[in-house]
């Protein structure tokens, strides 16, 4: 790479993780956590996609932007990423707080960034990358940033191919042949828009669609926050910066999701039991990182297992697993069939309490025996009793009562729940 000195430039980029939303989308699963912090493929949160592309391509200067349900998000950051003391690299929380200039809290993207302004005065940081919490890619982000630094550009955009179908959730943008960005348009509704927008590949009617990764040089993105009290980067503040700033799209080839929603959650994570992903968590030229936690070997006895992924510490005893993710921790009974679903496991072992024998009300975490689960993503640390069938026989495709939440007929099981046995849901 001959656009600037690789070593240097390692050393004068912060990179911001922003997992400051409510997450309202995943909810339930964002009840007890921030969306970064949800759980994904058996064995890791969201957040560690982001901090690991920032760490295999090279940047170890890392702050994480967060205000809600944020304690379990700390813990995992806190126990997941430590540091060598020489090796000036860092993972840090940086939390929503009052102070004399705001008492309120982030009111979105660039107003969440503006308010920690006063952290990164750091005068060897030059530029700055901004990246989403909630998002499925595996992006070198050292050649995103030489593309800013080879354009001369103030602001940079990762950008991605989208479908017509996909325009309406996404920020769309319009291009010259030197890639300069001429038209920025945040979920494009008319049809002008959209023929404005679009473009051929392979015959085929595309679209170039924001992926809220942005590459900032810092003193154009001090200026720019500093100058007005907008609050968002894809609906405001690169729109209006066209005019004024040398804005750039850099295309990005690969595979990118963004995990805004229950439904994508859940189709995402079971791509993983595909036999070639489109997230590649076995390559080690690009290793996705997260908490060690010394676990046993999962124990799998007398079981059929197709087509699964199986976490640490599980144990599986004379079950059918076909399709699915089975996360740390787990304990499944015997006889019971668990199909299409995603299983997260449970943050600890326990005991069964003394005395505890027939007609006990007690409840074990974990999944009891001849239960049938299917098309059902069940939260940590959850009961569910003996007997238990979750089908959702009549194609139920939105409910909520204390014990599950149905949204796009995919049932989500709260963490903590617990489910007497004989239960049909």
């Amino acid at each position: 790479m001959n656009a600037f000195n690789e070593v240097q430039g390692m050393k004068d980029v912060l990179c911001l993780i922003l997992g400051g939303g409510r997450g309202t989308r995943l909810y339930p699963l964002t009840k007890y956590r921030a969306k970064p912090a949800v759980p994904i493929a058996g064995k890791y949160r969201l957040i560690d996609i982001p901090i690991s592309n920032c760490l295999n391509s090279g940047f170890k200067k890392i702050s994480i932007l967060t205000q809600f349900n944020s304690e379990s998000l700390n813990k995992h950051i806190s126990r997941a990423y430590k540091f060598d003391f020489f090796s000036g690299g860092f993972v840090e929380i940086i939390a929503a707080d009052q102070s004399m200039d705001h008492v309120d809290w982030f009111q979105g993207s660039a107003d969440a960034v503006r308010k920690c302004l006063k952290h990164f005065n750091d005068s060897r940081i030059k530029y700055i990358i901004i990246l989403s919490g909630d998002q499925l890619y595996r992006m070198n982000l050292l050649d995103f940033l030489a593309f800013h630094i080879e354009k001369n550009s103030d602001i940079t955009v990762a950008c991605n191919t989208v479908d017509q179908a996909e325009t309406h959730e996404l920020g769309i943008m319009g291009i010259n042949d030197d890639c300069r960005i001429k038209h920025f348009i945040e979920k494009p509704k008319s049809k002008r828009d959209i023929d404005t927008l679009a473009f051929e590949i392979d015959g085929r009617q595309k679209f170039l669609a924001s992926m809220g990764i942005y590459v900032f040089t810092k003193a154009v993105l001090f200026d720019l926050l500093t100058s007005n009290s907008k609050v968002d980067f894809g609906k405001e503040i690169i729109p209006e910066a066209l005019e004024t700033k040398r804005t750039h799209a850099y295309i990005y080839k690969g595979y990118w999701k963004d995990i805004g929603s229950i439904k994508s959650f859940y189709e995402e994570n079971l791509a993983f039991t595909d036999l070639k992903p489109p997230l590649d968590l076995f390559d080690e030229n690009w290793q996705f990182f997260t908490r060690p936690r010394y676990l046993p070997l999962t124990k799998i006895i007398n079981s059929r297992i197709e087509m699964s992924n199986i976490a640490e510490g599980a144990l599986i005893e004379k079950s059918e697993i076909v399709h699915s993710i089975i996360g740390l921790r787990s304990k499944i009974g015997s006889n019971s069939v668990i199909e299409d679903s995603i299983v997260m496991g449970s943050d600890y072992y326990e005991e069964s309490p003394r005395g505890v024998g027939p007609g006990s009300s007690f409840l074990p975490l974990g999944i009891g025996e001849n239960c049938h689960i299917k098309k059902t993503i069940v939260d940590k640390n959850v009961r569910i009793g003996d007997n238990v069938k979750i089908v959702n026989k009549n194609n139920v495709q939105e409910f909520e009562n204390k014990y599950c939440v149905i949204r796009n007929g995919i049932v989500i099981i709260p963490k903590n729940t617990a489910i007497p046995p004989g239960t049909v849901i």
